[in-house]
Protein backbone atom coordinates (compact mmCIF):
# COMPACT_ATOMS: atom_id res chain seq x y z
CA UNK A 1 0.00 0.00 0.00
CA UNK A 2 1.18 3.15 -0.65
CA UNK A 3 -0.35 6.24 0.97
CA UNK A 4 0.30 9.98 0.58
CA UNK A 5 -1.37 12.99 3.19
CA UNK A 6 -0.95 16.31 3.17
CA UNK A 7 -2.17 19.29 5.64
CA UNK A 8 -1.58 22.92 5.57
CA UNK A 9 -2.58 25.61 8.08
CA UNK A 10 -2.53 29.18 7.10
CA UNK A 11 -3.13 32.75 9.55
CA UNK A 12 -6.13 34.77 8.23
CA UNK A 13 -7.85 37.24 10.04
CA UNK A 14 -7.07 36.75 13.29
CA UNK A 15 -7.00 32.50 13.13
CA UNK A 16 -5.52 29.87 11.99
CA UNK A 17 -7.44 28.15 9.09
CA UNK A 18 -7.05 24.57 7.16
CA UNK A 19 -6.14 25.66 3.38
CA UNK A 20 -5.28 22.28 2.54
CA UNK A 21 -6.83 18.71 4.41
CA UNK A 22 -6.22 15.77 1.94
CA UNK A 23 -6.22 12.26 3.49
CA UNK A 24 -5.59 8.85 1.92
CA UNK A 25 -6.38 5.38 3.72
CA UNK A 26 -5.05 4.54 6.05
CA UNK A 27 -3.60 8.38 6.74
CA UNK A 28 -6.90 9.91 7.92
CA UNK A 29 -7.40 13.68 9.08
CA UNK A 30 -10.06 15.06 11.05
CA UNK A 31 -10.23 18.25 12.16
CA UNK A 32 -11.63 19.89 15.32
CA UNK A 33 -13.51 23.47 15.45
CA UNK A 34 -11.73 25.55 17.95
CA UNK A 35 -11.35 29.27 18.39
CA UNK A 36 -7.58 30.20 17.17
CA UNK A 37 -5.58 27.43 16.85
CA UNK A 38 -6.43 24.43 14.76
CA UNK A 39 -6.86 20.62 15.68
CA UNK A 40 -6.40 18.16 13.73
CA UNK A 41 -6.53 14.29 14.69
CA UNK A 42 -4.75 11.90 12.83
CA UNK A 43 -6.60 8.38 12.28
CA UNK A 44 -5.29 4.76 11.03
CA UNK A 45 -8.17 4.15 8.86
CA UNK A 46 -6.70 0.45 8.18
CA UNK A 47 -4.42 -2.12 9.16
CA UNK A 48 -1.18 -0.48 9.05
CA UNK A 49 2.02 0.02 8.28
CA UNK A 50 2.51 -3.51 7.19
CA UNK A 51 5.53 -5.25 5.23
CA UNK A 52 5.82 -3.17 2.20
CA UNK A 53 3.64 -0.14 2.98
CA UNK A 54 5.12 3.09 2.02
CA UNK A 55 3.39 6.04 4.45
CA UNK A 56 4.10 9.83 3.78
CA UNK A 57 2.61 12.85 5.48
CA UNK A 58 3.54 16.19 4.75
CA UNK A 59 2.66 19.35 6.99
CA UNK A 60 3.35 22.75 6.23
CA UNK A 61 2.44 25.48 9.06
CA UNK A 62 2.82 29.28 7.59
CA UNK A 63 3.82 32.10 9.01
CA UNK A 64 1.98 32.87 12.55
CA UNK A 65 -0.55 29.77 12.35
CA UNK A 66 -0.64 27.46 14.94
CA UNK A 67 -1.19 23.94 14.33
CA UNK A 68 -1.76 20.79 16.97
CA UNK A 69 -1.76 17.15 14.97
CA UNK A 70 -2.41 14.68 17.02
CA UNK A 71 -3.22 11.06 16.94
CA UNK A 72 -6.19 9.00 18.11
CA UNK A 73 -4.76 5.04 19.17
CA UNK A 74 -1.43 3.41 18.93
CA UNK A 75 0.41 2.32 15.57
CA UNK A 76 1.19 -1.31 15.10
CA UNK A 77 3.99 -2.12 13.00
CA UNK A 78 3.43 -5.17 11.51
CA UNK A 79 5.15 -7.91 9.20
CA UNK A 80 3.02 -8.31 5.88
CA UNK A 81 3.04 -10.65 3.14
CA UNK A 82 5.75 -8.93 0.80
CA UNK A 83 9.23 -9.26 1.34
CA UNK A 84 11.00 -6.30 2.63
CA UNK A 85 9.41 -3.58 5.56
CA UNK A 86 7.33 -0.80 5.86
CA UNK A 87 8.01 2.91 6.20
CA UNK A 88 6.44 5.62 7.40
CA UNK A 89 7.81 9.22 6.54
CA UNK A 90 6.36 12.60 7.93
CA UNK A 91 7.51 16.11 5.86
CA UNK A 92 7.11 18.83 8.16
CA UNK A 93 7.98 22.87 7.57
CA UNK A 94 7.18 25.63 10.16
CA UNK A 95 7.41 29.33 9.17
CA UNK A 96 8.33 32.30 10.87
CA UNK A 97 6.22 32.77 14.41
CA UNK A 98 3.93 29.37 13.11
CA UNK A 99 3.64 26.57 15.58
CA UNK A 100 3.64 22.96 15.71
CA UNK A 101 2.76 20.20 17.90
CA UNK A 102 2.90 16.88 16.34
CA UNK A 103 1.96 14.59 18.78
CA UNK A 104 1.45 10.83 17.27
CA UNK A 105 0.41 8.07 20.03
CA UNK A 106 2.99 5.42 20.57
CA UNK A 107 4.86 3.03 18.31
CA UNK A 108 4.37 -0.92 18.94
CA UNK A 109 7.45 -2.73 16.92
CA UNK A 110 5.28 -6.50 16.83
CA UNK A 111 7.60 -9.71 16.19
CA UNK A 112 9.09 -10.11 12.81
CA UNK A 113 8.05 -6.56 11.70
CA UNK A 114 10.57 -4.39 10.15
CA UNK A 115 9.99 -0.47 10.08
CA UNK A 116 11.50 2.65 9.39
CA UNK A 117 9.83 5.85 10.51
CA UNK A 118 11.04 9.34 9.41
CA UNK A 119 10.89 12.49 10.40
CA UNK A 120 12.33 15.69 8.14
CA UNK A 121 11.85 18.96 9.61
CA UNK A 122 12.86 22.49 7.76
CA UNK A 123 11.89 25.34 10.55
CA UNK A 124 12.33 29.32 10.52
CA UNK A 125 14.63 30.57 12.87
CA UNK A 126 11.61 31.91 15.43
CA UNK A 127 9.06 28.97 14.69
CA UNK A 128 7.88 26.51 17.61
CA UNK A 129 7.88 23.03 16.83
CA UNK A 130 7.36 20.18 19.70
CA UNK A 131 7.46 16.68 18.71
CA UNK A 132 6.77 13.19 21.03
CA UNK A 133 8.03 9.86 19.78
CA UNK A 134 7.26 6.51 21.80
CA UNK A 135 8.85 3.46 20.44
CA UNK A 136 7.60 -0.04 21.66
CA UNK A 137 9.18 -3.15 21.62
CA UNK A 138 6.61 -5.98 21.11
CA UNK A 139 3.25 -6.65 22.77
CA UNK A 140 3.11 -8.02 26.22
CA UNK A 141 4.95 -11.37 26.12
CA UNK A 142 6.21 -10.65 22.77
CA UNK A 143 9.42 -10.16 21.04
CA UNK A 144 9.61 -7.22 19.21
CA UNK A 145 10.68 -6.69 15.61
CA UNK A 146 13.39 -3.90 14.18
CA UNK A 147 12.76 -0.69 13.87
CA UNK A 148 14.52 2.44 12.52
CA UNK A 149 13.82 5.61 14.06
CA UNK A 150 15.46 8.72 12.14
CA UNK A 151 14.84 12.44 12.51
CA UNK A 152 16.36 14.87 10.76
CA UNK A 153 15.70 19.24 12.23
CA UNK A 154 17.14 22.22 10.39
CA UNK A 155 16.49 25.58 11.74
CA UNK A 156 16.96 28.87 9.82
CA UNK A 157 19.11 27.08 7.37
CA UNK A 158 21.16 25.00 10.17
CA UNK A 159 21.26 21.74 11.34
CA UNK A 160 19.17 21.23 14.51
CA UNK A 161 19.02 17.31 15.55
CA UNK A 162 19.99 14.66 12.98
CA UNK A 163 20.11 11.22 14.91
CA UNK A 164 19.18 7.60 14.12
CA UNK A 165 17.98 5.22 16.67
CA UNK A 166 17.73 1.14 15.64
CA UNK A 167 15.72 -0.54 18.12
CA UNK A 168 14.90 -4.46 18.80
CA UNK A 169 18.69 -5.31 16.78
CA UNK A 170 19.60 -6.52 19.98
CA UNK A 171 16.43 -7.62 22.31
CA UNK A 172 18.41 -10.34 23.63
CA UNK A 173 20.84 -8.39 25.52
CA UNK A 174 20.06 -6.39 28.52
CA UNK A 175 22.59 -4.03 27.46
CA UNK A 176 20.16 -2.54 25.02
CA UNK A 177 18.04 -0.14 26.10
CA UNK A 178 19.41 -1.33 29.43
CA UNK A 179 16.62 -4.11 29.14
CA UNK A 180 13.63 -1.52 29.44
CA UNK A 181 11.10 -1.94 26.43
CA UNK A 182 9.91 1.56 25.90
CA UNK A 183 12.29 4.45 24.36
CA UNK A 184 10.34 7.72 24.20
CA UNK A 185 12.04 11.24 23.34
CA UNK A 186 10.50 14.77 22.97
CA UNK A 187 11.91 17.61 20.91
CA UNK A 188 10.95 20.74 21.90
CA UNK A 189 12.33 23.72 19.98
CA UNK A 190 10.80 27.63 20.55
CA UNK A 191 10.29 29.13 23.61
CA UNK A 192 12.36 29.03 27.08
CA UNK A 193 14.96 26.29 27.06
CA UNK A 194 16.31 24.58 29.51
CA UNK A 195 19.61 26.29 31.36
CA UNK A 196 21.76 23.33 31.08
CA UNK A 197 21.77 19.78 30.65
CA UNK A 198 20.00 17.44 33.55
CA UNK A 199 19.11 13.71 34.23
CA UNK A 200 17.75 11.80 36.94
CA UNK A 201 16.42 8.01 36.69
CA UNK A 202 15.57 6.72 33.34
CA UNK A 203 14.95 10.02 32.04
CA UNK A 204 17.44 13.55 30.73
CA UNK A 205 17.15 16.47 29.16
CA UNK A 206 19.87 17.54 26.33
CA UNK A 207 20.02 21.38 25.63
CA UNK A 208 21.04 21.63 21.49
CA UNK A 209 23.42 23.40 19.96
CA UNK A 210 21.22 26.06 18.29
CA UNK A 211 18.66 26.19 20.45
CA UNK A 212 15.62 23.92 22.16
CA UNK A 213 16.01 20.46 23.75
CA UNK A 214 15.91 16.82 23.47
CA UNK A 215 13.89 14.88 26.56
CA UNK A 216 14.75 11.04 27.03
CA UNK A 217 12.72 8.52 28.75
CA UNK A 218 13.45 4.92 29.15
CA UNK A 219 10.58 2.64 30.78
CA UNK A 220 8.53 -0.84 31.32
CA UNK A 221 5.84 0.65 29.90
CA UNK A 222 3.99 3.54 28.56
CA UNK A 223 2.33 4.90 31.41
CA UNK A 224 5.95 4.99 33.26
CA UNK A 225 7.53 6.74 30.17
CA UNK A 226 5.22 9.57 29.52
CA UNK A 227 5.79 9.91 33.58
CA UNK A 228 9.39 10.29 32.79
CA UNK A 229 9.24 12.70 30.40
CA UNK A 230 6.69 14.82 32.18
CA UNK A 231 9.30 14.98 34.90
CA UNK A 232 11.75 16.14 32.73
CA UNK A 233 10.18 19.03 31.29
CA UNK A 234 10.28 20.57 35.08
CA UNK A 235 13.70 21.05 34.19
CA UNK A 236 12.72 24.43 31.75
CA UNK A 237 13.16 27.39 33.05
CA UNK A 238 10.47 28.85 35.73
CA UNK A 239 10.18 24.52 36.78
CA UNK A 240 12.24 22.55 39.32
CA UNK A 241 13.40 19.20 38.68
Amino acid sequence: MRADARLVAEYRDGRTVLRELRSMAPLTLFPKRTNGAAVVHLVSSATSPLGGDELTLTVRVGAGARLRLSGVAATLALPGHREGGSRSTVHVEVERGGMLEYLPEPTVVTSRARHAAELFATLDDDARFHTREVLVLGRVGERTGVLRSTQRVVRAGVPLLHQTLDVGVLDRSIAHLAGRRVLATELLVGGEDPPEPAGGDWWSVTPLAHGGALVTALAPDVVTAQAGLDRARRCFPKMSC
